[in-house]
C-alpha cells in the first residue's frame, strides 16, 4: 500500500474539473468552466506574428529559459503593467508558469502545516487548492457587493496568533463576480498597514471591465503602494491572451521574490520559453490593446444577455448583482437551500453550473452558485439559463 504525504491526502479534486466532462458532452449547455470562448482567440494573429520572427527568436522559443522569465517578456511585460500604474522598478517581476504557480509558489514561500491564512467567503477553488496542500489553515471572510467584510478583517489581523497572509481578488472576484469600491479598499489598507500580514491581490480580469465608470475603483492596491504593507501583485495572460499559453505573473517586494524564485527554480526551473516569445511579441507588437478592447466588448455583450435571461426567469427570492466586468454571476438563494440538488435537476435538463459549496474553504455552505457567461453566446445563454432557473423553482419553489 502506497505511503502518500499528508499534504497529498488533504488534496480533492476540483468540482469544476469534474463538471468539464459533462460540458463536453453535446446534449448539455454548461456555465460552468471560467474559460474564454474558443472562437475568440487571436489564432491568426499569433500565426502572423510567429512567423515574422527572426530565426534567433525562434529557436530561443525552443530552448530553456531564466527562472524569473525570458528577459525580453519581463521588459514588454513591465510597460504594460506600469502603463495600469504599477511600480515595476520598486519590485521584482516573476513570469509563473500559469497563475495558479504563482498562487502555490506564494504559499510554499509563507506557509508551514498549520498555519493560518485568510481568504474571501467564497474564495477562488485554485487558491483554496494551493494554501491546503501546503497544510494551510484558512480563514475566510465575508464579501458583500463592496468587498471583503472589513470588522471581521480587523478582529483578525488584531488576533495573537497571526495568519501569514491575506489572498484577495478585487476585481471582478472568482466566483462572486463583484469589484472592490475604492472606499474598501482604503479601509482593507488601514487594517492591514503595520501589521506585518502581506497582501496577495489577485488581478486575473481586471482588464475586462465593461464601462469607464469603473475604471477607478480598478487601481490595484499594488499600484497605491501602501506603507508598511508587502503587498505581491498576480496576474495571468489566460483571461487576456489564452489559459493554453500557461503564463502568469507575480510583482513583488524583493525579500519575497528571492524566496519565491527559489521555489520556482526547483519547481519546474523555468516556464515554457516557446509561450513566453508569443506572449512579448503579442505585447511588443500593441495587439494585446485591440485584442483585450475586442474580447471586453464581446464578453459585455454575453453578460448582457444573461443578464437579461435571468431577469426574465428567476424568481424573486434569489440575490444576485449585475456584472461590471469579469466572467461571472453569483446567485445567492435562500438560507438552507441546496444548490447540489438544483444541479441534478439543471443536468436532467441539460445545462451546468457550479455549486457554492466548491468556494467554501470548509465545504459546507451550499446555497450559492455561480454561473458563467464567457464561453456561451447569446442564443446558448437564451436556452440554458431558463434550464437552471426552472431546476431553482422546482427544489426551491
Amino acid at each position: 500500500m502506497p505511503r502518500f504525504s499528508k499534504s497529498v491526502s488533504a488534496l480533492r479534486s476540483s468540482a469544476i474539473r469534474e463538471l468539464m466532462s459533462l460540458a463536453s458532452r453535446p446534449d448539455i449547455l454548461s456555465f460552468a468552466g471560467g474559460m474564454p470562448g474558443n472562437e475568440l482567440f487571436p489564432i491568426d494573429e499569433v500565426e502572423e506574428l510567429f512567423r515574422n520572427l527572426d530565426t534567433k527568436t525562434k529557436q530561443a522559443a525552443f530552448q530553456y529559459g531564466p527562472t524569473p522569465g525570458l528577459p525580453s517578456l519581463l521588459e514588454s511585460l513591465g510597460g504594460f503593467l506600469e502603463r495600469k500604474g504599477l511600480p515595476v522598478k520598486k519590485n521584482r517581476l516573476m513570469i509563473t508558469t500559469g497563475s495558479q504557480q504563482a498562487l502555490s509558489i506564494f504559499a510554499r514561500a509563507f506557509v508551514d502545516p498549520g498555519d493560518r491564512v485568510l481568504t474571501e467567503y467564497p474564495c477562488f477553488i485554485g487558491a483554496i487548492a494551493a494554501f491546503r496542500a501546503c497544510g494551510a489553515e484558512i480563514v475566510s471572510l465575508p464579501v458583500d457587493e463592496a468587498g471583503i467584510d472589513i470588522a471581521m478583517l480587523r478582529q483578525e489581523v488584531e488576533n495573537p496568533d497571526p495568519a501569514k497572509f491575506l489572498y484577495i481578488t478585487p476585481y471582478f472576484h472568482n466566483p462572486a463576480g463583484m469589484l472592490y469600491s475604492t472606499n474598501r479598499k482604503r479601509k482593507l489598507i488601514k487594517a492591514l498597514q503595520g501589521r506585518d500580514i502581506p497582501l496577495l491581490e489577485d488581478d486575473a480580469y481586471g482588464d475586462l471591465w465593461f464601462s469607464d465608470e469603473h475604471r477607478e475603483a480598478l487601481q490595484p492596491i499594488k499600484a497605491i503602494d501602501p506603507e508598511d504593507i508587502d503587498v505581491c501583485y498576480m496576474g495571468s495572460f489566460s483571461k487576456i491572451l489564452g489559459p493554453g499559453l500557461r503564463l502568469g505573473w507575480m510583482l513583488a517586494p524583493e525579500a519575497i521574490y528571492e524566496k519565491c524564485e527559489l521555489i520556482k527554480q526547483s519547481a519546474d526551473a523555468c516556464s515554457s520559453s516557446f509561450t513566453q516569445v508569443i506572449a512579448d511579441a503579442f505585447i511588443r507588437s500593441g495587439r494585446i490593446d485591440t485584442y483585450v478592447a475586442s474580447v471586453r466588448e464581446e464578453y459585455k455583450r454575453r453578460a448582457a444577455s444573461m443578464v437579461k435571461a435571468l431577469r426574465s426567469n428567476l424568481p424573486a427570492y434569489v440575490r444576485w448583482n449585475e456584472p461590471k466586468g469579469g466572467f461571472y454571476i453569483w446567485l445567492t438563494l435562500p438560507e438552507g437551500a441546496d444548490a447540489t440538488e438544483i444541479l441534478k435537476r439543471a443536468i436532467e435538463g441539460g445545462a451546468v453550473f457550479v455549486t457554492g459549496s466548491t468556494f467554501d474553504p470548509q465545504g459546507t455552505r451550499n446555497n450559492t452558485m455561480r454561473l458563467s457567461y464567457c464561453n456561451n453566446t447569446p442564443e446558448e445563454i437564451e436556452r440554458g439559463i431558463p434550464i437552471i432557473t426552472r431546476a431553482i423553482r422546482e427544489v426551491c419553489g
